[in-house]
Formats: structure tokens, sequence, C-alpha cells
């Protein structure tokens, strides 16, 4: 709630995602037993953790509640290279805290436009069932392929193993996911999730942009007509020129900062990260 009230816009069933991720990694600060402040300093393998939810209820900004939370938040993931996305006001006091920004990410929201959401026919791809796109590539309802595969896929771009969040994000009520795939091996995959606002995408991983185009498109088949959401880094000059011929404008940005060294992930095939509060 919360965060819907702060204008981001997760997803409904978000947090159902987010728990398995870390069950601990989620603070909230009380005030006379009433929760004021919130983040989370969620824990990636053995060395990598992310920072999200970091919101203060208006009524105690300015009184020092947000940086006791902040704090128990970088204890807890002391020892790690720590990411986060910071919205433009909070940026300077992340980087008094040793962060330092590698990108932005830029959502960009819309009706899809110059997609071909059919197979031909006039049907849709909304059932998940094999749809060929081009080149041998088809794609596939993403819970159809051995986990183990796309879980390997999803390492390649993100800092660290996280098995129990992908198998609750791909799996829960009201997601669709796809993966597009050539002889057996995976070219791509994407998933999107139903929100208060714009459907958002994320992750969309792909090895060129006509399979990025072919997975959002296959994507927005299931709402047609509707908006949709794709948090992309602007590094990724492919990606912010598919979202532009989209008819996407953006509407929210936030900066990637890491602590570290910025994580060795395949950044070219990164077409929209998975979420803002936890990577």
């Amino acid at each position: 709630m919360w965060a819907h009230e702060e204008g981001w816009n997760p997803g409904k069933s978000d947090g159902l995602a987010f728990f398995p991720a870390d069950p601990a990694g989620f603070l909230f600060g009380r005030l006379d037993g009433k929760a004021v402040v919130s983040i989370s300093a969620v824990r990636y393998g053995s060395g990598f953790g992310f920072i999200g939810f970091y919101i203060a209820r208006p009524s105690v900004r300015g009184r020092g509640y947000g940086i006791q939370v902040w704090q128990a938040a970088m204890a807890r993931l002391a020892g790690r290279n720590i990411g986060l996305d910071g919205v433009v006001d909070q940026q300077e006091n992340y980087r008094k805290s040793g962060f330092r920004r590698v990108w932005n990410n830029i959502r960009y929201e819309g009706v899809p436009t110059g997609l071909d959401l059919t197979n031909g026919t006039g049907d849709g791809i909304a059932d998940g069932t094999a749809e060929a796109v081009a080149d041998g590539i088809a794609l596939v309802d993403a819970r159809t392929v051995a986990f183990d595969q796309l879980a390997a896929y999803d390492r390649r771009f993100f800092p660290a193993p996280r098995d129990a969040f992908l198998a609750s994000w791909i799996g829960l009520p009201g997601r669709t996911g796809l993966v597009a795939v050539r002889d057996g091996a995976l070219q791509g995959f994407a998933a999107m999730r139903p929100c208060s606002g714009a459907s958002r995408i994320g992750p969309l991983y792909a090895s060129s942009r006509g399979v990025a185009a072919a997975l959002v498109a296959g994507l927005a088949s299931t709402v047609p007509g509707e908006p949709v959401a794709l948090d992309i880094p602007d590094i990724n000059g492919p990606s912010v020129a598919l979202a532009e011929e989209l008819g996407l404008t953006p509407s929210f940005e936030a900066a990637r900062m890491y602590t570290g060294p910025a994580p060795d992930v395949d950044l070219p095939g990164l077409f929209a990260v998975t979420s803002l509060e936890l990577g």
C-alpha cells in the first residue's frame, strides 16, 4: 500500500514473490506500536544484496526515523556489494552512503503500437502455447521450460542466484511468462504482472531487439488495448529505441547504484529489469 501511495505501481502480488527471496529481509520501524518506516535488505547468495522499499510515512519525515531503518538495512547487508534503484531526490544521500550510479532505469509506458499481436489467424498468444516468431525461434510458456534451464538463463542477467524468487515470480496467478527458444536454447525471457496502473513487464531478456519485440508482443496480446510499462536501463540503446518505436513514453526514473563494482552481467541482453524494489 505504501509503495502504491508513492506512485511506484508495484505488482498486485509482488509481495508473494518477494518474501521467498529472503523472508528476513523486510524491516519496519514502529512508533508507539505503529509501523512508520520500511525498507527491504534482501540477501542474494553470499556476496550480493539489494535495498528497496525505503519509505517513511509523510507524518514522520524529517524526524530521523528513516535513517535508523536505513542503518539497520546496511548492517544486514554488510560485506556485500549492495544495489538499489534510487529515486532522484534521494540519490545524493545514497552517494554519501557509498553508492555509485552506473545507469538510469527509465520507465517507459503506454499502449504499444505497431506490434503484431496475433499469430496471423486473429488469435492472440495469451494461452502460452508455442508460437513461431522468426529465424527458427518460438515463444512458449515459461512454466513449460525446465526450471533449471530458466534459472541458469536468469543468472546471466542478475548478479546472484535467486531461484526461490524466480519460481514465485513466474508462478503466481495472473502472471504471464514467455521464453523465446531456438533449437532448445533460450534466446529470451519476459514476464508480465498486473498492477494497479500499467501492467509491468520485467524482466525482459533477449538475444536481439527482434526477439525482445516478439516477447513484448506476446505479452501485450494478453492485455489488448491496455498500457504496459518496462523499466529500461538507459545504457541499452536498442531497448530505448524499441520502447520509443512502440509509442511508449517515459514516466519515471531511478538510478541503478552499487556500493561496489558494477556486476558482470549481460547488459546488451538486459532490455528491462525485473523490479525496482528487488532488482
